[in-house]
């Protein structure tokens, strides 16, 4: 997964940027709303663990700028406004699910995949765009039915794509995202992983945008 974390106590921003880097997710970090909000408006997050009381900007206030030009980015609040009240408030505002601090990172990891599940499945693993079918529990790729052979990168990236069916995915989102743990990649091999997946699912369906990226499209 890719994260935006947006948190502006320095020790909890470190220690969940460390945690999660270390569970093999690409992490953005912001230390107040104002710069979160730019990074979701920018860049695509699978996830973002947001701090409620932030400097510049509330977390409930990224939420609705973010909402209002129709990014629907999964966020889980952290707060320690822990009354039901304050719980309805940010779940309210826009807020997907809702952790108070002290916390557990062991939970907030279970809640951040269940949040990237939800809303990358619908619920099933079983995610279809026109004639193509991923089954993320099998890790297998059909098209018109029948199952393709897939290398562990064509497979990354092709559901990735999927799941940002709806943006243009640059070539550093592609890299950050499949290729963030490797030393060294050659310049070439995000194009030469997209050539061969064209062959395999259709020309048609993966887009490129001169200078801009890669996109979806059925």
């Amino acid at each position: 997964m890719k994260l935006l974390i947006v948190e502006d106590d320095q020790a909890i921003l470190t220690f969940l940027k460390r945690g999660f880097s270390e569970d093999g997710h690409v992490v953005d970090t912001a230390e107040n709303g104002a710069d979160g909000e730019y990074l979701a408006m920018m860049y695509s997050y699978d996830v973002i663990v947001l701090d409620w009381m932030l400097p510049e900007k509330t977390g409930i206030q990224m939420i609705e700028a973010l909402r209002s030009e129709q990014i629907q980015t999964p966020v889980i609040l952290l707060t320690a406004k822990g009354e039901i009240e304050d719980k309805i408030e940010g779940l309210r505002g826009g807020a997907d699910d809702y952790l108070v601090k002290p916390f557990s990172y062991a939970e907030l990891l279970a809640r951040v995949e269940a949040l990237h599940r939800r809303v990358t499945s619908d619920g099933s693993n079983v995610m279809t765009l026109g004639d193509v079918t991923v089954d993320t529990y099998a890790k297998t790729v059909s098209l018109q039915g029948q199952v393709l052979s897939m290398t562990k990168k064509e497979y990354e990236l092709l559901l990735f794509l999927m799941q940002h069916k709806d943006r243009i995915v640059s070539s550093r989102m592609i890299e950050e995202q499949l290729w963030s743990q490797e030393s060294y990649i050659n310049s070439n091999v995000i194009q030469v992983t997209i050539y061969t997946l064209r062959k395999k699912v259709g020309k048609e369906k993966i887009k490129s945008y001169r200078g801009m990226g890669y996109k979806f499209e059925v």
